[in-house]
């Protein structure tokens, strides 16, 4: 099978890792791919949220699935315009994708679905913020509506900066929604989706805060781990159930069956779980440490989603263990980050870890550059989570580029046995 990857990030780079691991795939191809991603793969030039030159590409190189990693595409269509050239494609439709392209859309979508989430308001001009505002509190939960990149969330106790948040997006143009604050630890679960077919991956825990102790503003994320060894298995079996299943058939009821990888972020309260968001792909930084403890071959579990077989498919199997990814990001992330420096240290092996490429490029020379906000992942496995995290933070101190930053705290709170569910009420 040859398998054409679509998107540029360290989430592609670990599709591509996986990818390689199945003997069932005979050629990688990445578009437009990235340094890391270029050694395994044979990269191509293409606009991923062009369809019809992403088909165009898949044609050329006749590829038997794409695999379609960003949000912006799928919402955008890409993977309609693949399936409409005859070329199978791991991803939703447009429609189905509305699920994260619009949170007012899977609030509908769950609301429906009968899915516990957080209450929310929809506000589209900027005379009905101050009032909207009032509603809430004092924990304020301020998101744009649209896509964000991750960045798009102010959750505070301070309304002033919540209301700067709001008046910010709509003066952009973007709707707000407004939410309701959840608490409770942060859970993130990974199902293929093949409509009302549901497979879980295994549960992650992403970290969102730039610093230690989760300080400072919301980023794409900066590192996370799985499995979760303080969420038990029935809660799990309770997400999926009554989480994600609901919501597949809802959408099948739609007339927008959903295939491909649907991600929920939940919170795990005092009522239960509660969804926070959906997301239509696989997400970053989570899909690294998920991947790197799967045990199946990864293509044939997503071409099976991907042409409608994924309820005859062999469910996944995970190596035992733990896994854990470390976000390096360039100074001043995630604001506008620096670019340009030469980073050195990254060829320097160490058993039990990978360093996956997020945003660098090369230089005429061949030097390695930075070129985005997080520049690259360390990723470690382990027999527990200790282990994962020694190795992780002692492989990645040995990298180096000027002015980089990263958490020294990724999945300190589970190792020591500082998360749990709070008792249901």
């Amino acid at each position: 099978m040859r398998v054409l990857v679509i998107g540029s990030g360290a989430r592609e780079h670990a599709l591509v890792e996986a990818l390689r691991r199945d003997p069932g795939v005979s050629g990688i191809f990445a578009a437009p791919g990235n340094p890391g991603i270029g050694q395994h793969a044979q990269l191509r030039s293409v606009d991923p949220c062009n369809g019809d030159a992403v088909a165009g590409l898949a044609r050329e190189i006749e590829a038997d699935l794409v695999v379609v990693g960003p949000e912006v595409p799928l919402v955008l269509g890409v993977a309609d315009a693949v399936r409409a050239a005859g070329i199978a494609c791991f991803g939703p439709s447009a429609s189905a994708a509305r699920i994260e392209g619009s949170k007012a859309f899977a609030k509908d979508v769950m609301n429906a679905a009968g899915v516990r989430t957080a209450h929310s308001e929809v506000v589209d001009h900027p005379g009905e913020l101050d009032a909207a505002l009032d509603r809430f509190g004092p924990t304020w939960v301020v998101k744009d509506d649209g896509l964000a990149a991750g960045k798009g969330v102010v959750v505070t106790a301070d309304r002033s900066a919540a209301r700067d948040h709001g008046a910010e997006l709509l003066e952009q143009g973007h709707p707000v929604l407004l939410e309701s604050f959840l608490d409770g630890p942060e859970v993130s679960l990974f199902c293929l989706v093949d409509g009302e077919t549901v497979v879980p991956l295994l549960p992650a825990q992403d970290h969102k805060r730039v610093g230690d102790g989760d300080t400072g503003p919301n980023t794409g994320g900066m590192g996370a781990y799985a499995p979760l060894p303080w969420l038990p298995e029935e809660t799990l079996e309770e997400i999926v159930t009554g989480v994600v299943e609901p919501v597949a058939a809802e959408l099948v009821r739609r007339g927008v069956p959903f295939s491909g990888l649907l991600y929920a972020g939940l919170a795990i309260g005092q009522a239960g779980p509660a969804v926070i968001e959906f997301n239509c792909r696989f997400g970053d930084p989570e899909t690294q440490a998920v991947l790197a403890l799967l045990d199946s071959p990864l293509g044939a579990l997503l071409y099976a989603t991907a042409t409608g077989a994924l309820d005859r498919a062999e469910r996944p199997r995970w190596k035992d263990g733990s896994a854990l990814t470390v976000v390096l990001a360039a100074e001043n992330y995630p604001a506008r980050p620096r670019t340009g420096d030469v980073i050195s240290g990254v060829d320097a092996t160490q058993a039990n870890t990978e360093v996956l490429h997020a945003g660098t490029s090369l230089r005429e020379d061949g030097a390695l550059l930075s070129g985005g906000g997080r520049v690259l992942n360390v990723v470690a496995t382990g027999a527990d989570l200790t282990e994962a995290r020694a190795r992780a933070y002692e492989r990645i101190a040995k990298i180096k580029l000027p002015g980089s930053h990263y958490r020294g705290d990724i999945a300190l709170a589970a190792v020591e046995d500082r998360i749990s569910i709070p008792a249901r009420v």
